[in-house]
Order: structure tokens, then C-alpha cells, then sequence
């Protein structure tokens, strides 16, 4: 399986998937070192009794901060990120910034100090809209946001690095993430917006005519990938995609989360969002060969049990 490293630094790990990494990674046994500006992030989702934990609140793009928490470490997974199509589109600038610059600050930092391994959190979204289906990580990307732009430029970056300056990187294209942690707002998925809206009991507003495929993994599947990428060398230099290898279309998302939640609610369209992919889902062949990655959580279970978990009383 290659090399296991102990002494980990995870930026954005007050977020969403980023503190799910985090729970594992201490569950293994590492040395965990989170920065995270907490912009997003909760800092309620970080252990705050393990003594193997650490987290530092600062910006990816303070470069004298990234050195200072890099020291000592091994490897780093790169989680940190403006993560809105949306926002984006508004802020081009501020996105390409965080996402772009933030991550050259870490890749340089990184080299500096003799990290080992530097694992990149990109998106599907770099594909844009394409029409061979399933995607495999041979498609030309064809960006159609700042976003998938920003995500792009930041997995050209890793990749030179590691040609260059010999840093192992692997970078990690993940589909739609969902489960526990993930924060309901404007910019947050779509699951999280139906879920929240069928706690409710309110409609279902859906963007465009709902028939956009999507691939939907659960959180704990993308934690062992990047746990597998942690631990196989074969992944290093490699860009892979995450995800669950099967789409399903919006409207049919919406019709077995109103069934799995027993809601009484309608489905209402509205207008279509701006860079917004039609169709897209995953060809994860090459993740299973050099990891051994397989998804074990079907999207029905996933939906029931993250139902389950946010109407059970707090």
C-alpha cells in the first residue's frame, strides 16, 4: 500500500468533508493539524479533547502562516476553497485568489518543508459540459464557471510540482459530496437544500427543468478515498475521479427524497443557474485500479440515514 503518514496538516477542515477527514484521520491514529479561516467552516464539527489535534485559524493566502503550520508535517490535504459555482460568477477575482493563489502558497510552502505528500481536493466541474458519458479522466476539460476555472489552474499547479520539484501529488476530482456537516446555505448542494426544505415542509424549488444528471457520493465514501490516496504511491502524479459512477437526474432526486422523507410537498421549477453543467457523472475505473476505491453507500441508504440523523432530536 506504500507509505503511511502520520503527522497530517488538513486545510478547510472545519468544514463539511474536511472535519469528516479529520474524525477519521484521528481515528487512525495520525497527528492532525487543521488551518481554516472558519469563514465556512464550524468549528463545532472539530474535536476540541484530542490532544493529537491542533487547529489554526488563518487564510491559505497568508503564506507565513502556511509555512509556520506546514513545519514538521508529512503530508497535506488540500481542502480549502471557495466552493461556489455562484459566488464565482459574482467574485471572480476573490475566488481565483483563494483557490489559485492559496493553493500556490501551499505547494510552495509544502516543498520548503519537505512535505511528502500533497493531496488536491478539485471538482468535476473542470469537465464543463461534455457529451461522452461517463466522464473519465481523459476529457479535455472545457470550464464553463470562474469556479471550475479556479479548480483547473490549482490542479495544473500540483501537477508541475510534483514534474518539477519531485512533491508527490495526487490530484482527487470529486462529484457531488453529501451527508452530515454539510452547512445549508445559498451555495451549499442540492441535497442539503431539499433536505432542509423538507424539514420544513416546504416545496422543492428546483433550477432549470430538473432532468441535469447528477453523481452523488456519500461523505464517508470520499474520506476513504482520500485515506487510500494517503496510503497508495500508485495514486501519486495521478488525476482521479471520485464519485459514485451512476447520475440521476434532479427530479428524480427530488421524488425519492419527498418518498424517503414522507413529505407532502410539490416540485416547483424555476429558472436555470448560471454555468451550471447539464449532464455529468463519473467513470471511476481508474480510481478503483490505483486505489482500490469502490463506493460502498448507496444514495438510498445515504438519503435515509442523513434524514434520520437531522429530524432525530438534538
Amino acid at each position: 500500500m506504500g507509505t503511511c503518514f502520520s503527522k497530517i496538516l488538513v486545510t478547510g477542515g472545519a468544514g463539511f468533508i474536511g472535519s469528516n477527514l479529520v474524525d477519521k484521520l484521528l481515528e487512525d491514529d495520525c497527528s492532525v493539524d487543521v488551518l481554516d479561516d472558519l469563514s465556512t467552516g464550524r468549528i463545532e464539527n472539530l474535536p476540541n479533547l484530542d490532544r493529537r489535534f491542533t487547529l489554526h485559524k488563518g487564510d491559505v493566502r497568508d503564506l507565513q502562516l502556511v509555512r509556520k503550520v506546514l513545519e514538521g508535517k508529512e503530508a497535506v490535504f488540500h481542502l480549502a476553497a471557495i466552493a461556489s459555482v455562484e459566488r464565482s460568477v459574482q467574485d471572480p477575482s476573490g475566488v481565483e485568489e483563494t483557490n489559485v493563489l492559496g493553493t500556490l502558497n501551499l505547494l510552495k510552502a509544502s516543498v520548503e518543508c519537505g512535505i511528502k505528500r500533497f493531496i488536491y481536493f478539485s471538482s468535476c466541474a473542470v469537465y464543463g459540459d461534455v457529451k461522452k458519458l461517463p466522464i473519465d479522466e481523459c476529457v479535455v476539460p472545457h470550464p464553463i464557471s470562474p469556479y471550475a476555472v479556479s479548480k483547473l489552474a490549482a490542479e495544473s499547479y500540483c501537477s508541475v510540482f510534483q514534474r518539477v520539484f519531485g512533491l508527490e501529488t495526487v490530484n482527487l476530482r470529486f462529484f457531488n459530496v453529501y451527508g452530515p456537516r454539510q452547512t445549508y446555505n445559498p451555495y451549499c448542494g442540492v441535497i442539503t437544500i431539499f433536505m432542509e426544505k423538507l424539514l420544513r415542509r416546504e416545496d422543492l424549488v428546483i433550477q432549470g427543468d430538473g432532468e441535469q444528471t447528477r453523481d452523488f457520493l456519500n461523505v464517508s465514501d470520499a474520506v476513504r478515498s482520500c485515506i487510500l490516496a494517503l496510503k497508495n504511491g500508485r495514486a501519486t502524479g495521478e488525476i482521479l475521479n471520485i464519485g459514485s459512477g451512476r447520475p440521476i437526474s434532479i427530479n428524480e432526486l427530488a421524488k425519492l427524497m419527498i418518498e424517503i422523507t414522507g413529505s407532502k410537498v410539490k416540485m416547483i421549477h424555476s429558472t436555470a443557474r448560471k454555468g451550471d453543467i447539464k449532464h455529468i457523472y463519473g467513470d471511476i475505473s481508474r480510481s478503483k485500479a490505483l486505489l482500490g476505491f469502490e463506493p460502498k453507500v448507496q444514495l438510498g441508504q445515504g438519503l435515509r440515514e442523513l434524514f434520520e440523523l437531522r429530524s432525530s432530536p438534538k
